[in-house]
């Protein structure tokens, strides 16, 4: 499929209600309101792209760039073109979930997480921190460097409560993941998780809520899914 053909399918493919409950969540112009399920035949379809998933993010369409996430080819990403997707992600959803679902699968993964949980952008910042989330999700323990991430439990300790508000959120998610996937990071990850205790985190007009890390760590050990991994972080 060609960049137009894709545009004009995912114009097809909106949603007035889908749209305005994006809206809700944050989600900014230009944007068609497409259900991520009504995306998936077309990545079947198309496969993974890298050229097309370029193309695709640049029209700044909400929908166009959310898709380009789920085509690109992973193994051609550069740090430029993370770097880019990043700084020019249209909102949180495809900042924290898109382009770092693909910085998390890309040979970069570490390098662009560490590089993004320091900026004093909040988009960008998020989307360091989910980053980190998805490379505990898929990476193999030894292939993981533990005092790296009691580095960043300590970061995450002394700074979460003062952080912007999708910043906490992101910090709060990677919580969750480094405790549950990560085996011998539950004790020390619920040990902060308890001391840092109540996350608050605006979610604006919508009904989503913020995990307690703590509590959600303790639902995984109970049911046995510590150490879970994931094939890849898109989803």
């Amino acid at each position: 499929m060609t960049g137009k053909e894709v545009m004009r399918e995912l114009e097809s493919l909106g949603n007035p209600q889908t749209k305005k409950t994006l809206l809700n969540h944050g989600a900014v112009e230009p944007f068609f309101g497409v259900r991520i399920g009504d995306m998936q035949p077309m990545v079947k379809k198309i496969k993974k792209n890298y050229e097309l998933s370029l193309e695709l993010f640049d029209t700044k369409n909400g929908d166009a760039q959310y898709l380009a996430g789920l085509i690109a080819d992973e193994k051609k990403m550069t740090i430029e073109d993370l770097q880019h997707w990043v700084e020019h992600a249209s909102w949180h959803m495809v900042s924290e979930y898109a382009v770092a679902w693909i910085a998390a699968e890309s040979n970069h993964g570490r390098i662009m997480a560490n590089l993004w949980i320091q900026s004093s952008d909040e988009k960008i910042a998020s989307a360091g921190w989910n980053t980190w989330a998805s490379i505990c999700t898929i990476s193999l323990d030894d292939n993981l460097d533990k005092i790296e991430l009691k580095k960043l439990l300590d970061l995450i300790e002394k700074n979460i409560h003062t952080s912007h508000n999708r910043v906490r959120y992101t910090m709060n998610n990677f919580l969750m993941a480094c405790g549950q996937c990560v085996g011998e990071m539950y004790e020390p990850t619920m040990n902060v998780a308890k001391r840092i205790g109540e996350v608050k985190v605006n979610v604006g007009n919508t009904a989503c809520k913020v995990h307690d890390a703590a509590a959600y760590l303790q639902k995984m050990k109970d049911a046995g899914s510590l150490g879970k991994k994931k094939k890849k972080a898109r989803c």
